[in-house]
């Protein structure tokens, strides 16, 4: 049997409003040597009868049951145990992938070999031209003093399975798991940004974000990127490192605020607290924002932005990645 190029997963419960849409758009895709895997985290609505429908109409559909209700990050987990192809896309059960989504990203990660996996968002990246082949050291300088990386959803990325599974997963923070994986993933693999706008992000009052749990676990990422920050292996070093320290610090207190002003008072003692930032932190780097959308691209001797073409051996223009420390 012939392996497919990728494995897109939906893990799913309780989507039967959405779901049909959220897997013909998927079957509707350009690039055509995929598997979908449904993954039903154990719903009681009519989800499980959808998604079958569509296994016995396409031979490319396949559909697991969960036997108990997992939640949304052990079940992407769980997912992986029935990955066979050497790429994974998550494709969340609200949403719509757009036609061109999978070719678009599975060319691009082709072409990027020192990539772990490749990002995407709902609109284009600042700082240059796609694709940009990130290292760790670019990644952090996007993340803490550029426009942000780590925000994004699993179904934003296409996975190498291996480097997936190397990680173990996600790790399981609620809502913010995925912030959690990106943080630690991208210490030591390089990511390559791709094009935006490759799939429509659904906002809706049933998704986990809506969840107030979510505002919850979201409180703390700040200390995450805290604990990063202060790791033997963070790829920053010297000004940049006290940079990015002092835009977490300026985070903390910024969001603090935000909550003072609602009356969230639980919320901003929490936060501090999970932040591990002490006073005396406070003092050494002091808050300051960092905002420079050019931070963090791959930019050539003079500062400009490097356009990622090269012409072949025939004369044609093709995607050539970079990556510059």
């Amino acid at each position: 049997m012939v392996r497919p190029r990728v494995s897109v997963v939906v893990t799913c419960f309780n989507r039967e409003k959405f779901l049909a849409d959220s897997i013909e758009s998927v079957l509707t895709n350009r690039f055509e040597d995929f598997e979908l895997i449904v993954v039903d985290d154990a719903s009681t609505d009519a989800s499980v009868e959808i998604a079958q429908s569509y296994s016995r109409a396409d031979k490319r559909v396949r559909v697991v049951v969960n036997e108990k209700n997992l939640g949304d990050y052990p079940n992407r987990n769980h997912a992986l145990r029935y990955v066979t192809a050497p790429y994974l896309k998550y494709h969340d059960s609200d949403d719509l992938m757009y036609p061109h989504c999978l070719e678009t990203m599975v060319a691009l990660l082709d072409d990027a070999s020192d990539a772990g996996f490749a990002l995407s968002s709902s609109r284009p990246w600042r700082g240059g031209p796609c694709p940009m082949l990130l290292t760790p050291q670019m990644a952090y300088r996007r993340e803490f003093l550029g426009g942000g990386l780590f925000h994004c959803g699993p179904s934003g990325a296409l996975f190498r399975t291996e480097v997936l599974r190397d990680h173990g997963g996600f790790p399981l923070r609620g809502a913010a798991s995925d912030f959690c994986f990106w943080i630690n993933a991208c210490r030591t693999t390089s990511v390559l940004l791709v094009p935006g706008d490759l799939f429509w992000y659904r906002v809706h009052d049933g998704q986990e974000l809506a969840n107030p749990a979510a505002v919850r676990d979201y409180a703390t990422t700040t200390g995450e990127s805290w604990r990063a920050l202060l790791s033997e292996d963070c790829p920053l070093s010297g000004e940049e490192l006290a940079h990015a320290k002092r835009a977490c610090t300026h985070q903390l207190l910024r969001l603090a605020y935000q909550d003072a002003r609602a009356g969230r008072w639980s919320l901003v003692r929490f936060r501090v607290k999970v932040a591990g930032i002490r006073f005396v932190d406070l003092v050494r780097f002091p808050p300051q924002r960092c905002d420079d959308p050019k931070t963090g691209s791959p930019v050539d001797d003079n500062g400009d932005y490097i356009v990622p073409l090269r012409v072949t051996e025939t004369g044609d223009r093709r995607s050539k990645l970079h990556s510059v420390q």
